[in-house]
This record gives C-alpha cells, structure tokens and sequence, in this order.
C-alpha cells in the first residue's frame, strides 16, 4: 500500500512520522444510479483517528450529494462521479479543519465536545486547544454525533498501572515518616526524664555530703552505680561532652587553678593537617563542580529563552564545555526546575523535541545512556520532589514511545542502578512497572518469533 504525509504542507518531508494511506476510489454503476466507492476510507480514517463515518459525511456536504458509511461492512459511498483528485482536496480540507492542530500544525489531536456544546481540538503535541469553526454545517453533526470514546489501550493500561504504583508507594513513605517521627519523639522525651534524673540526685549528693569537689563527685559515681542496678533498662545515663560540662568536671577534681589551665590547654588537640588539606581539597572540588553546573544551566537557558528551536539547540550543546554527561544534566535542570508546578510527565512530552535533539549530539554510543543517567540524576537531586520521581516511570514511557530511548538501554541502565551503591529506592521504585513491561514485551516477541 502506498502512504503520503498527512497534511499537505509535510508533502517533500521524507522523515515525517505521521502518514496515511494514498485514496483508492472506484466508479460504480450508471446512469441515475451512478456513485463513487472509497475502497480505503476505513485506513485511512484509522490513520486521521477520526470515524470513516465523519470523512464520508463531510464528502456529502461539500458535494452537495447523498452519502453513506456501512459500519459493518466498511464501504464509503458518495452518489455521482467524482474524481480521486477531487475527493482528495476535499479530505485535505477536512484535515486542516478537523485534525491538525491549529497552533503547531501536529496531527495528534482529539475532538473534544465541551459542556457548552462547543467542538475543540485537544493537541497531545504541545497542549494547544483549538476551537472549531461552529458555523460549519458539519461541526453541528459532530456535536449530533460525538465520537466514541476510546477504549483504553495496553499503552493507557500500563500508564494507569504506573500511576497506581507511585500512589502507593508515596503512601508507604509518608507512614514511615509518621512512624519514624513517633519514634523520635518518644526517644526525645526518654532522655528529657533521664536529665532531670541526673540532675536531681546529684544536687542531693551535694546537699547531703561533704561539700568538697572530690568527695561530692566520689558519692556522685557511687550513686549513679547503685541507681543503675534498681532502675528499669530503658534508663540509660550519658555523659554530657561539652566544654563547659568537661570545664566544671575538671574544677570539680583539681583544686589548683594553673593544673585547671593545663588540662584544659591540653584537651584542646589540633586538627591533623592532613584531614584539613583533603577537606579543603574535596569542598574545594564540590564548589566548582557545581560552578560549572550553575555557568551551563544558565548558558542553556539563555538560549532557551530566546527562542532556540531544537535544530539550534544541538549545535549550542556541541560548543559548550564539559563531558556530555555535564552538558545533559545541565540540560535537565534548564528545563525541568519549576517542574513540581507543571507535572514532569506533562512537560516532558512538551519539550519532547529538545530531549531528542540533546540524544543527537556528542554522536556515538552511549547517547541513550546518558539520557538516562541525566533523569536519574534529576530524580535524585533537590531539584526534583517526590511528585516529580514518583512520574519517572511515566516520563520513560513518553520516551520510549517517541523512539528517543530504545529497550535494551533502558533494561540495562535499572540493572545497574538497581544493583549499584547509588541506590535512590524511590526511583526504581516507580520505574519498575514500566520495565516490568518491557520484560513481558521482549518475551512476547520472542515467543512470537
């Protein structure tokens, strides 16, 4: 079968995603009784996502002659003669009218009627909604006779599946927060009560003794041994380590002011040279790695903002320094700060174009890996929330649909993840439904095969 681009100003693009079948028409009968038969109405409504049934309708109208769709059978009849060039403007006309966008001319969209009786058209490529010329004859029949809502496909299934698992794995967490803060706050209010045990038995030592600091901190220690015996095992002493505790300790034991000063000028160790250096040397590396971070963010986004197109982006990704895998996490963050607002999965399928056109550049293997490894490290920066991690599985998905990452990369890249040191459980957790699928998938070819 031989397929053209859909829409007429895409005709002389050889790479053009969206096609449809070339119009096969056959003249039947005579005389009265004469009419057209539109052999591959069905396929190519099929590859428009509109009902043959609105195709064939508005060949009526605009011809002025009787048309009929037989649903079971698939036959599209216009009455009279009618050229395929002729039927072939007219459907040109019903694609400009009712498929593409009219904003960014994609022909991914849905009719929608809305609660005021009003046609639009709901783009999937950039979010667009395109109201529809209602004084049309034929709008009034789509508003007669809506479309059938679609029934849900494995793709939507896999993505509801997706949506359910980051529920409930958000849910999970929060208990363990609340638990966890349960935890602390009972551990907190154990130690309180402990304090204010020390403190009161010690100031009966004190009262009760003699007051010279030697003998007060030797019925002191006797104390706190007999206590330890009779008290429960959830009291538990400990020692306070300040300096001012290690101070009064100290004036408590020594009675001579200067051995006073001599113990304490020799509590006050130095800090190894050595330990200083490499914390300075790594604090040292840090800031500028997330210098350099800050610089190609803000390089990104500057051409971001003047209206880069993608074709532009690539040779901008190309002139900037660093590794690509620097260049693609700068990327990401350019993109998708504000992301918590918008959703991820949503401005992902937005910016779709970018993230391909970024896979293009620094050519060679490895591309896809780098991809992935950026979304990772997003995921697992502060520049992303929960809300943003817990739509990493289906912003894989919107990926792997658009042909910009392939199966085996993405297989491979959880593996490693999933078994490494860098563990963000959050993340794997969200994407394993979708690798889970593309599990099943592989086995289905292969026993397909």
């Amino acid at each position: 079968m031989d397929f053209r681009n859909i829409g007429d100003a895409n005709k002389g693009d050889a790479f053009y995603r969206y096609k449809m079948p070339k119009m096969v028409t056959k003249v039947e009968g005579k005389g009265n009784g004469i009419r057209t038969n539109i052999v591959n109405m069905v396929p190519i409504a099929k590859a428009l996502d509109r009902p043959a049934s609105y195709t064939v309708k508005y060949f009526g109208y605009e011809l002025g002659a009787q048309s009929k769709f037989d649903k079971k059978t698939g036959t599209s009849i216009v009455n009279g003669e009618h050229r395929t060039t002729t039927l072939a403007a007219l459907l040109e006309g019903f694609i400009k009218k009712y498929v593409q966008c009219y904003l960014c001319g994609n022909p991914e969209t849905e009719i929608v009627i809305t609660k005021a009786q009003m046609v639009t058209l709901n783009c999937a490529a950039c979010g667009s909604v395109s109201d529809v010329d209602m004084m049309d004859r034929f709008t009034k029949f789509i508003v007669n006779h809506p479309p059938e809502k679609k029934k849900l496909s494995k793709n939507k299934k896999v993505v509801n599946q997706l949506v359910k698992e980051g529920e409930a794995v958000d849910e999970e967490q929060k208990k363990r927060g609340k638990e966890a803060a349960k935890k602390k706050g009972s551990s907190c209010s154990g130690t309180t009560s402990k304090g204010t045990v020390s403190k009161k038995k010690s100031s009966s030592d004190i009262s009760d003794g003699d007051h010279s600091p030697a003998h007060s901190q030797t019925d002191e220690n006797e104390k706190r041994v007999a206590s330890s015996s009779d008290d429960d095992d959830d009291v538990q002493w400990q020692a306070d380590t300040s300096m001012e505790a290690a101070q009064r300790r100290i004036q408590e034991q020594l009675v001579s002011k200067v051995t006073v000063d001599m113990v304490m000028l020799s509590t006050k160790e130095e800090k190894p040279k050595t330990e200083e250096k490499s914390s300075s040397t790594e604090n040292g590396t840090k800031s500028t790695a997330e210098t350099q971070e800050r610089r190609l963010v803000y390089e990104i986004k500057q051409h971001l903002e003047k209206g880069s197109c993608a074709t532009q982006l690539i040779s901008v990704l190309d002139s900037l320094p660093g590794t690509s895998q620097e260049i693609m996490n700068a990327l990401f963050a350019a993109l998708f700060e504000d992301v918590d607002d918008k959703g991820f999965a949503k401005e992902v399928n937005k910016k779709m174009n970018y993230l391909a056109a970024a896979a293009a550049t620094k050519a060679g293997e490895g591309s896809q890996t780098v991809l992935l490894y950026a979304i990772e490290d997003f995921c697992s920066s502060s520049k992303a929330s929960s809300k943003a991690v817990k739509e990493a599985g289906l912003v894989l998905k919107a990926l792997y649909d658009n042909d910009v990452l392939e199966e085996e990369p993405i297989l491979e890249w959880y593996k490693v993840g999933v078994s490494g040191g860098n563990k963000v459980s959050s993340l794997w957790r969200n994407v394993k439904p979708m690798i889970e699928w593309l599990q099943s998938a592989e086995c289905e070819s292969e026993e397909e095969d």
